[in-house]
């Protein structure tokens, strides 16, 4: 076995960042991938519409909702997904 030199005594310091709001951080987070708010956006607008077809009696049109609900959930998902997928491969 060789020895290679010993460790540091004191360990180097940590790299500091600015403070960063909820503002900021959701600007920053959207612009690296826009398609996670748009996918939740139409998400909500999917179910929102769903839910006041039911409430009216059209179950038709509220059942054609809710699938297109989990068609944008999964839509959402796989933004989130290949968002990380980006980011773990730019980070190499």
């Amino acid at each position: 076995m060789a020895a290679g030199p010993p460790p540091p005594l004191e360990p180097s310091p940590l790299p500091t960042f600015a403070e960063e709001g909820f503002a900021e951080k959701f600007v920053r987070k959207t612009r690296e991938n826009p398609l996670v708010p748009l996918g939740c956006l139409c998400t909500v607008g999917v179910l929102t519409y769903g839910l006041i077809s039911f409430k009216k009696g059209n179950t038709r049109r509220s059942q054609m909702m809710m699938r297109a609900r989990v068609l944008a959930q999964g839509f959402t998902f796989a933004a989130l997904l290949g968002g990380m997928v980006a980011t773990a491969i730019k980070s190499r």
